[in-house]
């Protein structure tokens, strides 16, 4: 769900001549600033210094004389924020001790039915309500907390953990009794958002944890929101709404705004978060696509996984274009979005006799359930804008739409937007048709007025009615929620997809889970589409996103934290990938819907999530920090790239060799550089797996799409005796010729009862 743009208006009155002479030279100076995050080596700090906060305020004046610490740093990374000018910033870097000196980026958000999608609705007795299960925390780094929300209720929950160290910080509109036995703490941050666009405007939003946005109390309540019935919106997806986890806490961190989300804010959330001992930490955000070490989500999540915290986050919305997913460390559990069996379709009829299908959430005040027979006209028409088709502020002739339904074409602004302009122009209905950018992917909306969104084929076909005839004439249906839709899960089409970018051996995404037309908490303080025209207020809302998918998964990391309370994050994500399914009952691959063929690993990832098989893996691929550490070594990041992730010093050795390829990560990305002079390709991967299950003999069966890829695995057999042993295995992939851009695969070790899958992808760059 994108945030709005933000405009800083600076009104200037009643000063003398004097004083605006002195204050715009201040004003001068500080509009030159820009924040920077300052890494530093805490364990150079000079033995004069009583404090590393001392010492951080000393390095930063030696650079400038004016500038003032923003945050202070000390679990997330060994630093602080400021804003400096370009000249005080270089002086900085060269200052003892100074890692890195780091401009902020800003990142943006990535934005009932899904427990029984998930089989979770019967699996309750698998995820017994143990202690372990309420004590689990789930940390979510999003636009705040509507703490009414009946998704908040606290009934039946026993006293807060006492592992939790954190609070319910008092603000605009919000203060400490918000917070209660679900809700345990809630926090915001705002300083880097201020230094960069001045004070926040609490006419129209709040200086608080409180969501004034709503994506924030979705993806809360997504991730662990408790029970609650009658759940609907305008009686679409009628039912109980329920998070995955809902014996587990919440606790919300407040990093977006109205302006976006601002790195040194949300290094400091996840910094918090850390030292408030949260066990999962939900971001549903992102736009870091640099190197790691540049990258403050991917290391301040190095940081909380050195802590024991699992990390997930949103691949992203660019989908379907390659290459397109951020959040591609590692150490982090990166999610793609898939859609569930449940559809809002509303047909619209032609004049001509033809019946189209499309979808929608529109809920007008009477119980009709039908816009009738309306003449019909095509935004491209009905406007003098070489962009009138797209149904822009302003681009309508209200003469010629004035009781019509008009088509507008997908693009540039926001869906619903496009209705409020055909509204604003006298139209009473709209059918929104999807480009070649957006193909046959439907998003449902909670319009503002009768409309129904259409797919590019069905689309083009309505184009050609409206073109042909001399008097177009429409009806839209709308007939509430469908279940049972097949096939489902498929991959939707803005999912972000790999190959992963900065490490092309490292497969991502990670997984796939729920993303389409989601319901969940939503703000009082704001309409369904978000719009300020939009006066409804709803208590859930239905939207789509990775933004969604990520907190699904959040909260499944939960359940199994609550069940197997010593698992890593690294068994955890390894017991929902290796768990995951790529085909459907019938046997059938997972379709993508941008394709309308079988989905990749680069779009599902290891496939989508089963929560009920990831209760019992059988075998995980675990993961330590020095792990990790190899990783970087591998990557030949220099000392002071791996300091500044890793807050200590650490210095690869020399005399080992280190490769991706060796990282114990459920999934196999094969990458051959081209420019090679010999036709066939060797390359070795070597794999721990860890017994988490019965003693038993495990086999091995590998499959490859493509014949010029030979695999073989030795051993082909891996017998365990006891819990939590650990065996080896080398898989060895021989390539010959290059009859493709890329192949894919799958690799299963089963002893009968379990089936532990790893996906395949073989690219050449």
């Amino acid at each position: 769900m994108a945030m709005s743009s933000f405009l800083m208006v600076v009104l200037f009155l009643g000063l003398g001549l004097g004083h605006f002479a002195a204050a715009e030279v201040e004003e001068d100076a500080r509009s030159s600033r820009s924040t920077y995050i300052v890494h530093m080596a805490k364990s150079e700090m000079p033995a004069s210094f009583e404090h590393h906060t001392h010492w951080y305020d000393a390095s930063l004046k030696s650079a400038s004389g004016s500038a003032e610490m923003l945050y202070t740093y000390t679990n997330a990374i060994h630093g602080f924020s400021t804003q400096l000018t370009p000249e005080e910033a270089e002086t900085l870097k060269f200052q003892p001790g100074v890692l890195f000196v780091l401009p902020e980026l800003k990142y943006e958000l990535h934005t009932t039915r899904t427990p029984e999608f998930l089989g979770l609705d019967q699996s309750n007795q698998l995820f017994p309500n143990s202690v372990s299960a309420s004590d689990v925390i789930v940390g979510v780094l999003d636009t705040g907390v509507w703490p009414e929300s009946k998704s908040f209720d606290d009934a039946g929950l026993g006293p807060v953990p006492a592992s939790w160290k954190g609070t319910c910080e008092v603000g605009t509109s919000f203060n400490s009794s918000a917070c209660n036995r679900k809700l345990i703490g809630a926090r915001y941050f705002a300083k880097g958002y201020e230094a960069t666009l001045g004070p926040i405007d609490t006419s129209k939003e709040s200086r608080s944890p409180r969501d004034d946005d709503g994506h924030g109390t979705h993806t809360a309540t997504t991730a662990a929101g408790s029970v609650v019935t009658g759940a609907s919106l305008f009686g679409y997806a009628p039912g109980s709404a329920r998070g995955m986890a809902t014996h587990a806490r919440i606790a919300a961190y407040k990093v977006c705004w109205i302006g976006g989300c601002f790195s040194s804010d949300i290094l400091m959330a996840i910094d918090q978060a850390i030292d408030d001992n949260v066990n999962v930490l939900s971001m549903s955000l992102g736009g870091g696509m640099s190197d790691y070490f540049r990258d403050s989500v991917a290391i301040g999540s190095f940081s909380a996984m050195e802590k024991g915290i699992l990390i997930s986050c949103s691949a992203g919305n660019a989908g379907p274009s390659a290459y397109s997913l951020s959040n591609s460390a590692p150490w982090i559990t990166t999610v793609g979005a898939g859609t569930l069996d449940r559809d809002f379709p509303a047909y619209l009829s032609l004049g001509n006799g033809k019946n189209i299908s499309g979808v929608s959430l529109y809920r007008g005040n009477s119980e009709a359930t039908a816009l009738e027979m309306t003449p019909f006209i095509y935004a491209g028409n009905a406007s003098n804008s070489t962009s009138g088709n797209l149904c822009m502020m302003g681009s309508l002739i209200p003469e010629k739409v004035k009781g019509k339904i008009v088509m507008c074409d997908r693009g540039v602004n926001s869906r619903v937007q496009k209705g409020t302009v055909v509204k604003a122009a006298g139209g009473i209905g709209m059918v929104l048709s999807n480009t070649a950018a957006n193909g046959e992917e439907l998003v449902a909306d909670a319009h503002l007025l009768p409309a129904t969104a259409v797919g590019q084929k069905n689309g083009d076909v309505v184009r050609s009615y409206l073109l042909s005839d001399p008097n177009p004439t429409a009806a839209i249906l709308f007939e509430g929620t469908k279940v049972g839709i097949e096939p489902s899960p498929v991959v939707a089409a803005f999912s972000s997809r790999g190959p992963n970018a900065i490490s092309p051996d490292i497969l991502k995404p990670d997984i796939v889970a729920p993303g389409v037309n989601i319901l969940a908490g939503w703000s009082g303080a704001i309409g369904p589409t978000g719009l300020a025209v939009d006066s409804r207020r709803v208590a859930f809302n239905i939207i789509s996103g990775t933004s969604m998918s990520c907190p699904h998964v959040s909260g499944l990391a939960a359940l199994l934290k609550g069940v197997h309370p010593d698992w890593s994050p690294a068994a955890i994500r390894s017991a929902l990938m290796t768990t995951a399914y790529t085909a459907y009952k019938n046997g059938q691959k997972l379709q993508d819907v941008a394709t309308g063929k079988p989905s990749t690993p680069f779009d599902h990832g290891a496939g989508h999530v089963d929560p009920v098989s990831a209760l019992n893996p059988g075998l995980v691929y675990d993961l330590t920090v020095e792990d990790y550490l190899n990783f970087l070594c591998a990557l030949n990041y220099t000392e002071s790239e791996i300091t500044s992730l890793a807050k200590r010093k650490f210095t690869c050795d020399e005399s080992k060799s280190y490769s991706v390829r060796d990282m114990n990560y459920p999934s196999f990305a094969v990458n051959l550089v081209s420019g090679s002079s010999s036709s066939s390709t060797v390359l070795k991967y070597s794999r721990i797996l860890t017994n988490v299950g019965p003693a038993g003999t495990y086999k091995a069966t590998a499959t490859m799409d493509d014949p010029s890829v030979k695999i073989s695995v030795e051993p082909e057999s891996l017998s365990f005796a006891a819990a939590n042993e650990k065996k080896s295995y080398t898989v060895t992939f021989a390539v010959t010729g290059s009859r493709s851009l890329s192949s894919f695969g799958r690799l299963e070790w089963s002893d009968g009862k379990h089936i532990v899958g790893s996906p395949i992808a073989i690219s050449r760059s």
